[in-house]
């Protein structure tokens, strides 16, 4: 560990479901049931973030510092999705609005209301710094959510979204998939 980095053999040892090549998890993550998570290849998750639950990772991801991926009830990251620092995606929320019920889980779940679902990011989809994003949602292929946005419903494709909560405010080009065809190309050669 004196790289920063886990090592190949200390991340198969945390019992991981799977774990792809080329991964750089900084030894500073704290990592919570490795069991129902799984990594592609060429991720980097660095300094400082929380993965907790069921966390799928697919290829070429980056997780950059403080991110807090909570998967209790399901997380997506497809391939080419990229993170900024102190993104926070949580998959299941206490009812903190009605006041009907406890918030936290020192509690047991017959006092709470714990209401989520999976939150899906696909392909080459990029959150930026301080998002926030709520249970049972989907970003669209290619959506990117400006710094410190606020998402609570499922946004569509290729759009550029910011705000608190956020909203479209313009279309995204799609020549990300024409390099993403080329590094195809080049990985795929011998």
């Amino acid at each position: 560990m004196t790289s920063g980095w886990y090592t190949q053999e200390e991340l198969l040892e945390m019992g991981f479901q799977s774990v792809g090549q080329n991964v750089l998890i900084s030894n500073k993550c704290s990592i919570y049931g490795a069991g129902k998570m799984s990594i592609g290849d060429n991720v980097r998750i660095d300094d400082f973030c929380l993965l907790s639950g069921d966390v799928k990772i697919g290829s070429y991801v980056h997780v950059a510092a403080y991110v807090g991926l909570n998967g209790g009830r399901g997380i997506r990251l497809g391939d080419f999705v990229s993170l900024s620092t102190k993104v926070s995606i949580l998959s299941a929320s206490d009812d903190f609005a009605s006041g009907n019920y406890f918030t936290n889980p020192t509690v047991p779940e017959d006092f709470r209301n714990v209401k989520g679902g999976p939150v899906i990011l696909e392909k080459h989809s990029i959150i930026g710094a301080g998002t926030i994003i709520l249970p049972d949602l989907t970003i669209g292929e290619g959506a990117a959510v400006g710094a410190a946005s606020l998402v609570e419903k499922s946004l569509a494709p290729w759009k550029l979204y910011v705000g608190v909560p956020c909203r479209a405010v313009k279309n995204r080009e799609r020549g990300v998939l024409e390099l993403e065809r080329k590094l195809m190309e080049r990985v795929d050669r011998p």
